[in-house]
């Protein structure tokens, strides 16, 4: 807004005068007003009144720069740093947003901590990014003050202060950054830094969510979805889900596969659902793989095939997704898609046990029952069962009956003490 008041000036001044807006800056810049020349720079840089011509515009801002003029040194570092008109150097970059950053120039003060806090021209270093990014913030420099509130919420470079983090995105979010809005609803749906308020969560989404911004989109699809700060809408949730989709937020991708999939605010199409977990599966997300799996699984939409099925299962179950854990031990067990070993099979289910999922303990004491793949152990198949039974897994009566004719009352008491003490540590002592 300033630059395009000083043109329409500058034009008016000019035309008094008989001159084009660029002659009259022409003659001001070559008599050594750095003032003029770092318009000269900004007019070849855009390429407003002239060409654009970077080469020229480089020219005159280091020729402002050179007297001192703190915007010239600014946009010269950021010409470095983009290698626009000149040979690309972050180090000479760094160079001259200090300079400007030293006179107060905030762009600069911003760019200079965003320096430290890549590494790019200067050793890395969090402190001296959050001391440059707060003098920015604190001149209402919108990118800072989002920046400073993630350096608060990472911990980085400064004591981990959720609150403080909120505030400064609260800043940024009200001067409409969509990232900081987004973070900002983030921080009011999980109720760090602030009261945590669905209401607010779903307002701050929104706005973000309007400016395009994917994870917005996606976060308040979920909002619809759950009902949560705003009346249960699964219609309005597949809308925001598709258009966070479409932007490739693979989270969003999975969500709308699994609209299709459920059809729940669409109409139910497996083809659908298929092609969205794909787009999601193949950016690595471990909730999409296994019911990409799954779809290959069953035959949903695509020829049923077990080795397809068997790969994404693994995939997801490698990011620890306890689902596909069991589901990649079943595999094993049965020789689906993969040559059979029970070996593999105990080791993926008791990944998935331990993380509490009741089939998967169900599988495991029967295989410490029968000694499949591990030794027979009735205390440690008594110990899963109760675990399975305890996390809801329906039938466990007949083998409990045959453990019953197995096991002591000292036996059982062990058992049981196993599986309060695997309980208790978090499934990290449970043998």
């Amino acid at each position: 807004m300033k630059y395009l008041l000083f043109i329409l000036l500058l034009s008016t001044t000019a035309m008094a005068q008989g001159k084009t807006p660029f002659e009259m800056e022409l003659e001001l810049a070559q008599n050594g007003n750095a003032k003029a020349q770092y318009n000269l720079g900004t007019m070849f840089s855009r390429g407003e009144v002239v060409s654009q011509d970077y080469k020229e515009a480089v020219k005159w801002y280091r020729l402002a720069a050179e007297q001192g003029n703190a915007d010239a040194q600014g946009y010269l570092g950021t010409m470095y740093a983009n290698g626009k008109g000149i040979q690309q150097d972050y180090k000479k970059a760094a160079k001259w947003y200090l300079l400007a950053a030293e006179q107060g120039f905030a762009g600069a003060q911003f760019l200079l901590g965003l320096s430290y806090d890549t590494g790019k021209g200067v050793l890395q270093n969090y402190k001296e990014a959050v001391k440059w990014y707060r003098l920015a913030a604190e001149q209402g420099y919108v990118s800072a003050q989002y920046n400073l509130g993630g350096m608060f919420s990472n911990g980085k470079g400064i004591q981990q202060d959720y609150k403080k983090a909120a505030k400064w995105y609260l800043l940024a979010a009200e001067q409409g950054a969509a990232k900081a809005q987004f973070l900002l609803g983030l921080s009011y749906d999980n109720g760090r830094g602030v009261q945590q308020d669905y209401n607010e969560a779903v307002k701050w989404y929104g706005l973000s969510a309007v400016q395009g911004y994917a994870d917005a989109q996606g976060h308040l699809g979920t909002m619809y979805a759950n009902g949560k700060g705003i009346q249960q809408d699964y219609k309005k949730a597949a809308k925001w889900y598709l258009l966070a989709a479409e932007q490739g937020f693979a989270g969003a991708q999975f969500l709308l596969g699994l609209s299709y999939d459920t059809g729940k605010g669409v109409l139910q199409n497996y083809k659908e659902a298929v092609k969205w977990y794909r787009l999601a599966a193949l950016q690595g997300y471990a909730a999409a793989q296994y019911n990409l799996g799954l779809s290959y699984s069953d035959g949903k939409s695509v020829p049923q095939n077990h080795k397809e099925a068997f790969r994404w299962y693994q995939l997801a179950a490698k990011q620890g997704h306890k689902k596909a854990q069991y589901n990649l031990g079943v595999s094993y067990k049965l020789g689906q898609g993969v040559l059979q070993d029970e070996e593999e099979a105990i080791k993926w289910t008791q990944l998935a046990a331990e993380q509490g999922d009741a089939s998967a303990q169900r599988n495991l004491g029967v295989s410490h029952y029968f000694g499949k793949g591990v030794l027979t152990n009735y205390i440690v198949s008594y110990s899963w069962l109760n675990l399975a039974r305890q996390n809801g897994y329906p039938d466990t009566a007949k083998i409990f009956k045959l453990l019953a004719n197995k096991m002591s009352k000292s036996d059982v008491a062990k058992a049981q003490a196993l599986s309060q003490r695997c309980l208790e540590s978090d499934y990290e002592d449970c043998d």
